[in-house]
């Protein structure tokens, strides 16, 4: 049983696509989902978005591009090592260890690809504004009680599954029509707006994609709104946090937020290594230094985490596991201290702080900009009244397809509005967003 469970979750069956999926040795279907998020435009713009400091100076802290390839190379890491076990005890055709890796790699480097200008804020400043915005108030009896529930709980996990799905190569069904494999890696929240999870996977427009992945990938149904999650969106949560904690921790060093004594003495400890200790002391400059500990730490956690995968994949392959792996490795209690550590320190950062704020005036404010210019529109391409002159002028700022939604057959969906309106900003890198809304407010010509 778990054989052919294993079976359909590793399934090469492209989303959208009618042809069975094949596991060649030449090339793996699940490289090339890599090789389509790596060509892709919406992972290109992550590399002027906000990983943690939101527009810095600096070229060196990472950005959401830099922090999606270094998840990736940790989750093929995480991947290949449980990927041993998993083909060493199971029955699964032609997957390799390196297929399993590759699946968590894919699914790693497009985990932030639908994340809005200035990141988690991003998503923030669009749920406010539909709640508090008088234009977004018009619109909310144009909307079912789930779309209405899609755009109050705005989520970049789902916006990432419509860029993926829908959005990135637009013209075919499935979009990039990546494997249902690497997809159901991906959902870390296999759910909707209305489900119990605290984030959510798809929007109301995507349902039946994701629909489709599930029913590839054999994932168990929870309830009508939600699935189990898919066992290898373990391995991608855990290379994601990983990641994000230590790499942080590493660009607070060198900004001077964290003491560089502090960052030596918590990587040492956590690595629990004498040899570590000897060796660090041949290393000469504070950054390399840094640079050292942050290997040797990335190492020991991939190797705790694959043996936690181990420890529980029973529990895990049939749904009854719902923990992150790192909340039960030995380095777990002190991964908390520096989670903690990070938020007092760099996180909540004045700097970031400020941006955030402004970022809140910037994204609500495009909203109730492009939001009455589209409908103004889609009204007058149905017979209505005339668009305003500044509706129209506003328009030739808007990519066509934005403008598809003010179409004579979609103009009267609200819901597919507010989500070309949407697509457009949450695509904008933080540096576009900022230079247009200036434009708009003629802070700047």
């Amino acid at each position: 049983m778990s054989d052919a469970r294993w079976r359909m979750l590793m399934t090469p069956d492209r989303v959208g696509s009618d042809e069975p999926g094949r596991i060649t040795l030449r090339r793996s279907p699940f490289q090339r989902d890599f090789d389509r998020v790596v060509f892709s435009g919406s992972f290109r713009r992550l590399q002027d978005k906000t990983q943690v400091f939101p527009l810095v100076k600096t070229d060196y802290v990472r950005t959401r591009l830099t922090h999606s390839i270094e998840t990736s190379s940790v989750g093929r890491s995480l991947g290949s090592a449980a990927g041993v076990f998993i083909c060493d005890n199971f029955d699964l055709g032609d997957v390799r260890p390196s297929d399993v890796g590759a699946v968590v790699a894919a699914a790693c480097l497009a985990h932030d690809i639908g994340n809005p200008p200035l990141g988690h804020a991003g998503e923030e400043a669009i749920r406010y504004w539909f709640t508090t915005s008088a234009t977004a108030a018009a619109f909310h009896d144009r909307l079912s009680a789930a779309e209405f529930s899609d755009i109050a709980r705005y989520e970049g996990n789902a916006q990432g599954f419509r860029v993926l799905s829908a959005l990135e190569m637009p013209d075919r069904r499935g979009g990039m029509q990546l494997t249902c494999a690497t997809l159901g890696a991906l959902a870390k929240y296999p759910g909707s707006s209305r489900s119990a999870f605290k984030k959510f996977g798809f929007f109301q427009a995507e349902r039946s994609l994701f629909s489709e992945v599930a029913e590839h990938c054999g994932l168990i149904r929870a309830t009508r709104e939600q699935w189990v999650r898919h066992p290898l969106s373990y391995l991608v949560e855990a290379a994601d946090d990983i990641t994000y904690l230590i790499v942080d921790f590493e660009d607070g060093r060198r900004l001077g937020l964290i003491p560089t004594s502090e960052l030596e003495e918590t990587f040492l400890t956590l690595l629990d290594s004498p040899a570590a200790r000897v060796e660090l002391e041949t290393v000469r400059t504070p950054q390399r230094r840094a640079e050292f500990l942050r290997a040797k730490v990335i190492g020991e956690l991939v190797r705790q985490t694959v043996e936690e995968f181990v420890r529980h994949h029973d529990e895990i392959l049939n749904g009854t596991w719902a923990t992150p792996l790192l909340s039960g490795i030995p380095a777990g209690a002190l991964l908390d201290r520096i989670r903690r550590r990070s938020e007092e320190s760099i996180y909540n950062h004045p700097h970031v702080a400020e941006v955030v704020a402004a970022g809140f005036e910037m994204v609500s404010g495009m909203l109730d900009i492009f939001v009455p210019c589209v409908d103004e529109l889609a009204r007058e391409r149905r017979g209505g009244a005339r668009a305003s002159s500044r509706s129209r002028r506003l328009a030739a700022l808007l990519p066509e397809s934005v403008l598809a939604a003010a179409g004579p057959a979609e103009g009267s969906d609200g819901y597919l509005l507010l989500l070309r309106v949407l697509d457009y900003i949450s695509a904008m890198t933080d540096g576009f967003a900022v230079n247009l809304y200036q434009k708009l407010k003629g802070i700047s010509l």
